[in-house]
């Protein structure tokens, strides 16, 4: 992952309500929710939910697969796994306290 890679999919998740549906995809594991059910979820309309869906697929954090009539968005777990590794790489400077956390 690059510093630039790193910066879009932090930038697409500071937001509220994007980072509510990270968590909530998270949670919701390799099946997923269409976008219906997320915004219920999060009490938001569908559009603004269709809003904040397309930010986080264009940062790569999240993928959608069509089901018949209906796209189903997961969490990319690679990705996220890709930007945490980045942001955990070298974090700890040898130093003990702060490499338990990790």
């Amino acid at each position: 992952m690059t510093d630039d890679d790193a910066l879009t999919a932090l930038s697409a998740m500071a937001h509220k309500a994007r980072l509510q549906v990270v968590r909530l995809l998270v949670q919701s594991g390799a099946d997923g929710l269409n976008a219906g059910q997320i915004a219920q979820a999060l009490g938001t309309s569908p559009s603004a939910m269709s809003f904040h869906l397309s930010a986080l697929r264009d940062a790569k954090l999240i993928k959608s697969t069509r089901h018949a009539r209906q796209i189903v968005y997961s969490v990319d777990f690679d990705a996220m796994g890709g930007l945490l590794g980045y942001l955990l790489h070298d974090c700890c400077g040898g130093n003990a306290r702060v490499a338990s956390c990790c």
